[in-house]
């Protein structure tokens, strides 16, 4: 599961139980961060941690601050500076280097808008969203935190907010979901200023494979755990069984022709060819021509299968895009030495993940900027 499924499963267990919880947000990170900001963690008030915000040297403290703003059920703005060798309060001395500001929001049940019932309905959204969080750097107490999401269309839902500071939060969502970005930035609106994260959330990756052999199983499972949602499709009854799958993988059984019926395709939805069956591949293949919705489509198999491929869809009038022949990824998964089922699994899910990001793999001790991208740590005024 994904780790912001994990934090709602929790506080929806949480609010059955009627357990305080409160949510902590990373809004803000300047120099280096093991988690940027969106990273969340939901703490309950017997100190369970559900999530993390940093790769551990923060947590004990901000379960004590945690606990102190669930106490006083207020919001609470704490800013951590991982840059101070010295720091006993950070401790681990993992040499980040970075300024991080932690929203921590105490969690209202009675309040549909709360912070986690926001993220739960963004969660279960088939489309990109804005989530925007607005705090005050200047102050540590009186945060508005968490308040709206909104879709491309402007469709919201969250806290009542008044004025330009609204219009301005909408224009700047549209703004960050057709570019993909999350940013940070500065608001002057109705004679105040408010700082804001726009987060640009995105729905699960859509994994469809085509086939249901046994590498198949561990590629679903793989894929499981990173929190995609995984599709499985096989023209054979033996294998078409759900019993062979774990997790969440819905199985499909079907004829070539029919692997589309059962599948609402988006810009996150990736094929993996991987049947085994010559003819059953080329089918679906002949399918996924032309479909400018899919980013990706992966080919199990020697390169002689792929260029057979070409050669009989040629033969058979069908000419092959350069869009298609960009997306098509044959022989599938990048070139890391993989033998297992297991290894050809991960080499297939690094070439997805890359893909969907348009990262050129290549190893992080050949790159000389930062690791992570630093569009969403640059300051912003935004306006109208």
């Amino acid at each position: 599961m994904r780790e912001l499924d994990v934090i709602i499963a929790k506080y929806q267990e949480l609010r059955v139980q009627e357990i305080r919880c409160i949510l902590a947000t990373v809004v803000h990170v300047e120099g280096s961060s093991y988690r940027r900001a969106g990273a969340r963690m939901l703490v309950d008030e017997y100190g369970n941690i559900t999530g993390a915000i940093s790769g551990g040297c923060l947590e004990g403290d901000a379960l004590r601050k945690a606990l102190y703003a669930l106490d006083r059920q207020e919001n609470k703005l704490v800013t951590y500076d991982t840059s101070d060798e010295d720091d006993a309060i950070i401790g681990a001395q993992l040499g980040c280097n970075g300024i991080i500001q932690v929203l921590f929001e105490p969690i209202d049940y009675t309040n549909r808008h709360n912070p986690c019932a926001l993220l739960q309905v963004a969660a279960e959204q088939e489309v990109s969203l804005a989530i925007s969080v607005i705090f005050d750097l200047d102050k540590t107490q009186n945060q508005l935190g968490t308040c709206l999401i909104a879709n491309e269309n402007q469709a919201v839902l969250g806290k009542q907010i008044q004025g330009n500071l609204h219009k301005v939060l909408l224009a700047k969502s549209k703004e960050v979901i057709k570019g993909g970005s999350s940013c940070f930035g500065k608001i002057e609106a109705d004679e105040n200023t408010h700082f804001v994260f726009i987060q640009q959330h995105q729905p699960p990756v859509k994994l469809i494979l085509v086939g249901a052999g046994n590498d198949a199983r561990i590629l679903a499972q793989q894929a499981d755990i990173l929190g995609w949602r995984v599709t499985v499709m096989d023209g054979r009854p033996t294998h078409a069984k759900k019993e062979r799958f774990v997790g969440t993988c819905q199985v499909i059984l079907a004829k070539p022709e029919e692997t589309l019926q059962n599948i609402q395709m988006d810009e996150r939805s990736c094929f993996v060819l991987m049947s085994h069956n010559y003819n059953y591949d080329l089918s679906v293949l002949k399918l996924l021509l032309g479909n400018r919705a899919i980013p990706y489509i992966g080919i199990l198999g020697p390169l002689k299968k792929y260029e057979r491929m070409l050669n009989e869809l040629a033969d058979g009038g069908i000419e092959v895009s350069k869009e298609d022949l960009n997306k098509i990824h044959a022989p599938v998964g990048l070139e890391i030495g993989a033998e297992t089922p297991a290894e050809i699994g991960l080499s297939i899910l690094a070439e997805i993940q890359s893909v969907l990001n348009h990262k050129e793999p290549r190893p992080l001790k050949q790159k000389n900027e930062p690791i992570h991208d630093t569009k969403t740590n640059q300051f912003q005024k935004i306006t109208l």
